[in-house]
């Protein structure tokens, strides 16, 4: 789940793999210290080779308190899917009003189902990590233009205001009752 600003998105580690990566301990661990030092509290690794491939892989890794502003892949339409490798994450849909969704909002983690989410194109939705070091694999339809990959909820406040932090806390409190 990248920012809002598409500079953002080209500081993620791209892999350079020839026909086949693996995902070890080595290279969640370095996204994990990536995130933990990283201002935004996230860091993504792309498995793909370039952003005009039409499948987008990439491994997430979230720490608490990172604000993913609440967005939908509309225009052009795109699915999502993310798998929770390690900890636990909220995955919160929103109606079109801004209020949540708890029919199609959960609690995600690595030890308990359910473990990941698959959602429709145009769904508003948001990711955040539950616990520290919190690792995804997040699959969506490419290709990537910065220009176009995002809807922001006009509801939903900026990346890096004050008013995100708030919105993130009450959204937590939200989560906590989805358990």
């Amino acid at each position: 789940m990248d920012s809002e600003n598409p500079a953002h998105r080209h500081q993620a580690s791209r892999s350079a793999h020839q026909h086949v990566a693996f995902v070890d301990d080595d290279l969640l661990d370095a996204r994990i210290a990536a995130s933990r030092s990283n201002s935004r509290g996230r860091a993504m690794y792309a498995f793909h080779a370039h952003d005009g491939e039409i499948l987008q892989r990439m491994i997430n890794a979230l720490q608490v308190g990172s604000y993913v502003r609440p967005h939908r892949h509309l225009d052009p339409p795109k699915a999502e899917s993310i798998i929770v490798l390690r900890g636990s994450l909220a995955f919160i849909a929103f109606h079109d009003d801004g209020t949540l969704d708890t029919d199609n909002s959960a609690v995600l983690s690595s030890t308990e189902s359910p473990v990941g989410a698959d959602w429709r194109a145009g769904v508003w939705h948001t990711c955040f990590a539950l616990e520290p070091d919190t690792l995804i694999f997040e699959v969506k339809e490419g290709p990537y233009d910065p220009n176009t990959d995002k809807d922001f909820a006009p509801w939903a406040p900026e990346e890096g205001t004050t008013e995100a932090g708030e919105y993130l806390e009450q959204l937590m409190v939200k989560a906590r009752a989805l358990r």
